[in-house]
């Protein structure tokens, strides 16, 4: 018994083949104007034997023609047979227009009529049993071929009526070929709208996600926000979050990213190369997503699922922008942790800084740095060194070690050897069990923390910094981070203070001699007297000296100065000031020393001269002393008396001494 509901849709498939235009009707407007082209054909294939599949099933139990009902796709190959074959040695499923020869199907594809052949009109033999009916099917609205159908009937048995009745199949078909391409237009928007809409719902979600993000400047909360956020959008997978070993988190699903892990391959992959990498094993699909910022990749956030409910490319691709957010929002909460400490860091600089630089004297400046970097990093030794370039050696400058002041070490020698080689700062968390090399600073203190860095200036390292605990693993990285930046305006102030000490000593030198400059002496003599209780003046003068340059010429006349001078400099005490008075004149100040000692040391000095130099010279000497008790008593009275004894040696035959 024939269905009810498709006797009502063969009744209104009839109508509308009766009818075109009534059934055109029925679509909406915007729908009617769409059509195949050209361009579809090659794509058509299914459409057409879907469509002729539902046209059979549309037909069942109506008196259509008794033959092999044919559908075939304008390049002429077969796409669906109909009806029952008496010949089973002809396969028609494999019928190609062009392999097969003239029928009545290629024949209404050339001519895009209907088309009767007869049996004695085909070539191949098995079709000889056969007539032949064609109708080409056209498109609605551009009106070209979109099918052919055709029908195989026994030979002589094909009447026109046939090629009318096939004609009303093929109106019949072509409904049926409109029917699913709408249905296949209508069906793609709607999928399109659906894929929009779920793009939508996303891009709200990832809006909503980056909004609680940025609303975050901690970064635990941002690393939760994260991990909540993907757990609850993807509730099948197990996300874990990888970071680089500089953070560490109370939160158990943020890990440390440890690539010699067997399992981390992937996320190793994706943080080095910080694309996403995608994995299908054992039924799993494993998705590895960078979590990267501007300044790099932090870590990996890792999410695992059932291989049946893998992830498509905008799951992909919205993971890879939540990704992307959460990087960014990491970044900026780590940075503004990082800022809060710098700021506490810089005003710690500031303040070491001024008072580094509020001193020029390098032994009170180290010193001061020395107990500075104690509190700072709250240990219990510090060693500050310079390094001597004329004898290649550290010296040590300031510690809290009495022993080790002033001692020296080679420039291979210990941690410091190290920083010299490398310029890079040092950090040992047990000297007693991984220690690369011996220091004695290390061996007396018994410590086991260290914490060093090179002071460098321009690229050269030109002192060093150890710091020291006696307890293991005391300094951090952040430790290791500080002192790089302290150590750079530690060096700055060593720096400062030794070529200001170096431009000093060439204000109050003579470069020639080596001796003070004539107003460092009048300098120092005014204040000694505001000090001292008396003290003596020697003016020495060389003999003869014009004469000595007219025979010998200006060099010899400059090395007969530096050789007086040197003898003039190991004849006196480190207290007593010696100075180039001007020319071929020289003169010492021996504070709180009375008359009859600086006698014998004049007397000295004009006797080494007399024996020592080379050519042979001999010098003058004028002495002159103050009293506190004298009157009217200052600098420019006491050179003049020593001038005015001076004079009178001279007068009395020069290489003699005279007391003024």
């Amino acid at each position: 018994m024939v269905d009810k509901r498709k006797t009502q849709q063969h009744h209104e498939a009839l109508e509308d083949m009766q009818n075109p235009s009534r059934a055109r009707q029925k679509l909406p407007i915007w729908l009617q104007k769409q059509d195949l082209t050209e361009a579809d054909l090659p794509y058509t294939h299914s459409l057409l034997m879907s469509s002729f599949t539902d046209w059979l099933d549309e037909v069942e139990g109506f008196p259509w023609l008794g033959g092999v009902m044919i559908m075939l796709h304008p390049d002429g190959t077969c796409v669906s047979i109909g009806g029952q074959m008496e010949d089973t040695e002809l396969d028609l499923a494999s019928w190609n227009v062009e392999v097969i020869g003239p029928t009545a199907a290629s024949t209404a594809l050339d001519t895009c009529r209907p088309t009767l052949m007869r049996a004695e009109e085909h070539l191949m033999s098995r079709l000889k049993k056969f007539d032949s009916i064609a109708v080409p099917i056209f498109t609605r609205t551009t009106g070209f071929p979109c099918a052919i159908v055709a029908c195989l009937l026994p030979a002589g048995s094909a009447q026109a009526g046939d090629l009318k009745l096939l004609q009303a199949a093929a109106l019949h078909i072509r409904s049926c070929i409109y029917r699913h391409f709408e249905n296949l237009f209508v069906s793609g928007l709607l999928r399109e709208r659906k894929l929009s809409m779920k793009e939508e719902s996303r891009r709200e979600i990832l809006f909503d996600v980056m909004r609680r993000l940025n609303d975050h400047i901690d970064v635990e909360n941002v690393l939760s926000e994260v991990l909540d956020s993907l757990e609850q959008l993807y509730p099948i997978c197990k996300v874990d979050l990888f970071l680089s070993q500089d953070y560490s988190s109370p939160n158990e699903k943020v890990k440390p990213l440890a690539f010699h892990l067997n399992d981390m391959d992937l996320c190793k992959s994706a943080f080095v190369d910080g694309k996403i990498r995608v994995e299908r094993s054992n039924g799993r699909h494993q998705l590895a997503l960078p979590l990267s910022g501007k300044q790099g990749v932090y870590g990996v956030l890792r999410l695992n699922t059932p291989q049946e409910d893998e992830f498509d490319e905008a799951d992909i691709s919205f993971l890879a922008m939540l990704a992307a957010a959460a990087g960014a929002a990491f970044e900026k909460a780590k940075l503004h942790e990082q800022a809060n400490i710098l700021v506490g860091e810089l005003r710690l600089i500031n303040e070491l800084t001024q008072r580094l630089n509020s001193s020029l004297k390098l032994s009170d400046t180290m010193q001061f740095a020395s107990v500075e970097l104690l509190s700072i990093f709250n240990s219990d030794f510090c060693c500050v060194l310079q390094f001597d370039p004329v004898n290649q050696e550290f010296v040590v400058l300031s510690a809290n070690v009495a022993e080790m002041i002033g001692e020296t070490y080679s420039k291979e020698y210990g941690f410091c050897g190290i920083m010299w080689s490398t310029k890079e700062p040092i950090i040992l968390s047990d000297y007693c069990s991984a220690s690369p090399v011996a220091s004695q600073l290390m061996d007396v203190t018994k410590s086991k923390s260290l914490l060093a860095a090179p002071l460098l200036l321009n690229g050269d390292v030109i002192g060093a910094v150890l710091i020291t605990k006696r307890e293991p693993n005391h300094f951090s990285y952040d430790n290791y981070k500080l002192l790089q930046v302290l150590s750079a305006h530690l060096g700055l102030a060593m720096s400062n203070a030794t070529l200001h000490a170096e431009v000093r000593r060439m204000v109050i030198t003579d470069n020639l001699t080596g001796l003070y400059a004539r107003h460092y002496l009048n300098e120092r003599i005014g204040r000694k007297q505001l000090r001292d209780s008396s003290g003596t003046l020697i003016v020495v003068d060389i003999d003869h000296f014009k004469k000595i340059n007219d025979t010998y010429g200006h060099q010899i006349g400059d090395d007969i100065l530096i050789q007086v001078s040197g003898i003039i400099r190991t004849s006196i005490r480190d207290s007593d000031i010696a100075a180039r008075w001007g020319g071929e004149e020289l003169a010492i100040y021996l504070p709180l020393l009375v008359l009859e000692q600086t006698e014998r040391v004049a007397e000295r000095i004009r006797q080494r001269v007399e024996t020592e130099t080379n050519p042979q010279v001999t010098v003058s000497c004028g002495i002159s002393e103050w009293r506190v008790a004298d009157e009217k008593v200052s600098v420019e009275s006491l050179f003049f008396k020593a001038d005015m004894a001076l004079y009178e040696a001279k007068h009395h035959g020069r290489n003699c001494v005279v007391v003024g």
